[in-house]
């Protein structure tokens, strides 16, 4: 049975579908990455950062705190106690609100490296320290300066260490917490990398199996397009061939049967009028009239015989019917025939001359029917082996483009029979030129 061959356009849009999928994908896992790394950056490593400047804030607080506790301890200085009171209430005042930005950062989980019991204790820590601060003004306010220096040597300096202490632990969280979503973020991208070079081996292989089957399906349809170009050809070659087996088989019983009756017909009708009729009978104009009307079929049938297969061609050969045929033409049609001919000689094989027959006919009748020039040109030549025909016109020409009409592309078939060629060009004088080269030995038209 025979089997309809399938189109490869379903598999091409398959293979099509799969690859936007894996774009799509692709994307989508491209688009998701790149939106977690935005969220590291904004959300732990740059509020990390903030964090870590208002830590550094307390810390350098805390650090002033500890000079003006020494100077105060030391007495280097020509002050009471209480003169260090504004620049403590300075130092508290931007201490809190360093620790309110702080514990706002940590409170909305915005720092990734905060011990919520740190930020407590830290807290905690900072009150007893102020509380303590302000019983040591109090002790220098009632003139008790050596208690109060007392208690900055054993508390106050003791707390304030402390406070940095947890302070700078902080700092060590936060930058531990900012190094490992710097660590996540470098994995992020390098999971990313390595899955790009997969996408592309992926995009890779996909267009490469696409491209792969859609050469080889173009390769099947073009070899079927060849089988189907040589199966036309062949049909086309049996077709010529049974059209002139038909044509020379008609042309002989048109000679060689009809025309014998024909004959026979004439003869018998001079016979009787040969018999003896009175001159004045009226019989005698008929038969004559009669022998005339079969003297004049006889004469349209062989003429329709030549047409059909010229038995000069078989008896005399290419050159000769050629030349019959031009002058023939030209008398039926009234369009002066300008025939040159070079290098003539015995070649064209009978396959090759009643080709080259049909050809000149064809292009002669184009030029009749078409062409509307009131004369043309028939140029024959023969050189190195090959036969060369051209029949040019002066008319209106053809459009440009691929050849069409059955008696073009019967002429186009007839050269590839001979293994030759058939070109169809406009002049530059205008008109058309119809070109033919074939082999004209019997090895090259055998081949």
């Amino acid at each position: 049975m025979h089997m309809r061959p399938t189109s490869p356009t379903g598999r091409l849009l398959i293979g099509f579908a799969i690859t936007l999928l894996l774009v799509a994908v692709f994307s989508w896992y491209a688009l998701r990455q790149i939106n977690g790394v935005r969220a590291l950056q904004s959300e732990t490593v740059e509020r990390n950062r903030k964090d870590s400047l208002q830590l550094l804030r307390i810390q350098n607080n805390l650090h002033s705190l500890a000079l003006a506790m020494r100077d105060m301890v030391e007495g280097g200085e020509p002050y009471p106690l209480v003169a260090w009171k504004g620049q403590f209430d300075r130092i508290r005042f931007d201490l809190d609100d360093a620790l309110r930005i702080e514990n706002q950062l940590a409170a909305s989980g915005q720092t990734g490296g905060q011990d919520p019991e740190r930020q407590r204790r830290l807290a905690d820590s900072l009150r007893q320290f102020w509380n303590s601060t302000d019983q040591m003004f109090e002790m220098a306010r009632t003139g008790r300066e050596e208690p109060a220096r007392r208690l900055i040597r054993t508390s106050l300096e003791a707390q304030q260490a402390a406070l940095t202490s947890t302070v700078a632990r902080l700092l060590i969280l936060n930058n531990e917490a900012e190094q490992q979503a710097v660590l996540q973020i470098q994995r992020i991208f390098d999971r990313v990398e390595r899955n790009v070079y997969v996408f592309i081996v992926a995009m890779l292989a996909a267009i490469s199996v696409t491209s792969l089957y859609l050469i080889q399906a173009n390769r099947r349809i073009f070899k079927r397009i060849e089988g189907l170009s040589d199966q036309h050809r062949i049909l086309a070659r049996k077709l010529i061939s049974v059209q002139e087996e038909i044509l020379h088989s008609v042309s002989r019983e048109l000679h060689d049967e009809f025309g014998q009756i024909l004959t026979a017909v004439g003869a018998m009708l001079g016979r009787a009028e040969r018999r003896g009729l009175p001159p004045d009978s009226p019989f005698c104009s008929d038969l004559a009239e009669v022998r005339a009307i079969a003297q004049e079929t006889l004469e349209k049938m062989r003429s329709l015989s030549q047409i059909f297969h010229p038995a000069m061609l078989d008896d005399y050969g290419l050159e000769k019917t050629l030349e019959w045929y031009v002058q023939h033409f030209e008398k039926q049609t009234g369009i002066v025939i300008r025939y040159e001919k070079r290098g003539m000689g015995p070649f064209a094989p009978d396959e090759t001359a009643i080709h080259v027959y049909r050809i000149l006919q064809e292009a002669l009748n184009n030029v009749a029917r078409h062409s509307g020039s009131a004369e043309a040109w028939v140029r024959v030549s023969m050189d190195g082996g090959r036969l060369h025909l051209e029949v040019e016109d002066r008319g209106v020409g053809f459009r440009p483009g691929p050849v069409s009409g059955i008696g073009l592309i019967a002429m186009r078939e007839r050269a590839e029979i001979l293994g030759g060629s058939m070109t169809f060009t406009r002049p530059a004088q205008g008109g058309t030129l119809v070109s033919l080269q074939v082999p004209a030995s019997e090895k090259a038209a055998g081949a």
